[in-house]
């Protein structure tokens, strides 16, 4: 009878632990999906389009004033004009880009400055109080300024918001977090903080 006692506690103690097991969720975020339904992977060239219209067109190196370094920014027009990026996670080894995780994000083009194509936290802009999305490495110890992540819009679907809040690079730092926008200056469309929220799908280039 101990015997039996002993069997029936030990798979009663079983079927808790594997309820447990099932009932815990996965501990990855969900990936990010392109506009054909798969995941964004490392090293992979993607177009960032705006998911609404009349809001832009493709992501591109905008010439702000005349001068090195570049803005981020988008083509005034949607259509095939704009350029690629390529997104290297920031955990070692990681291949899929997913929610809420930190990367790195670069256009993959060549450019007349002589700096990265990385997409960098810029200064806040002193007339819109707007801080820009520029080129170039972040030179700092930390090197957060080079970090962003995508978030799921609101709006349903396959659809998305990019941000800067660097906490898988530094969980203990504190952030003034922001969500991308644009900021129109001189008919220019450029990536901003702190401002209107830009919803974007991915498109892999062909």
């Amino acid at each position: 009878m101990k015997s039996m006692r002993l069997i029936g506690s030990l798979s009663y103690i079983m079927l808790v632990m594997a309820i447990s097991v099932v009932a815990q969720p996965s501990s990855s975020p969900a990936p990010v999906l392109d506009s054909a339904g798969r995941p964004l992977q490392r090293g992979v060239e993607y177009y960032i389009n705006p998911a609404i219209t009349d809001s832009g067109g493709r992501f591109t190196l905008i010439n702000r004033n005349g001068s090195c370094p570049f803005c981020v920014g988008q083509e005034n027009v949607s259509g095939l004009e704009g350029l690629p990026v390529i997104f290297t996670p920031f955990v070692e080894g990681e291949r899929v880009i997913r929610e809420n995780k930190d990367f790195k994000v670069a256009f993959s083009a060549a450019t007349i400055c002589v700096q990265s194509n990385a997409w960098k936290l810029g200064e806040k802009d002193l007339e819109s109080n707007r801080r820009l999305i520029v080129t170039g490495e972040d030179q700092s110890s930390r090197r957060t300024a080079n970090y962003f992540r995508i978030e799921k819009a609101s709006v349903g679907g396959d659809i998305y918001q990019i941000s800067w809040c660097p906490t898988d690079v530094c969980p203990t730092c504190r952030f003034d977090c922001g969500t991308a926008g644009n900021l129109v200056e001189n008919g220019k469309r450029l990536l901003a903080l702190d401002g209107n929220v830009i919803p974007v799908t991915f498109e892999r280039k062909a």
